[in-house]
């Protein structure tokens, strides 16, 4: 079964660091783009990494600078690295498919106290 199962998140103050991982089984993970997304209290899930399976990445203008997002196709995983971490990247962070999305894993909770 495809599963998504994301670690690595905690409490941090303003301009802390934190590197998220995501675990995919499943699926053929190597020729699929992957994304990272948060999600806070009362907002809609928001797109804020992609990287391709050729591992050109692309950034939400909101994190752009200060988060990088890689992967290492030998053991199906995905990583976002946050750096200066700022109160509103407070939320909850899911990896997924960049294309045909798969079930939601639960995700990890990141919260930046400021």
């Amino acid at each position: 079964q495809v599963q998504l199962v994301e670690s690595g998140g905690g409490s941090v103050q303003a301009g802390g660091s934190l590197r998220l991982s995501c675990a995919a089984s499943g699926f053929e993970f190597r020729i699929n783009a992957m994304a990272w997304y948060r999600q806070a209290p009362g907002k809609q899930r928001e797109w804020i990494a992609t990287i391709f399976s050729a591992s050109s990445t692309t950034y939400a203008d909101s994190v752009k600078g200060r988060f990088t997002i890689s992967r290492d196709n030998a053991k199906n995983q995905v990583y976002l690295q946050m750096n200066r971490l700022k109160p509103e990247d407070t939320g909850v962070y899911y990896c997924n498919r960049e294309y045909s999305q798969v079930a939601w894993g639960q995700g990890t909770q990141v919260t930046v106290s400021s």
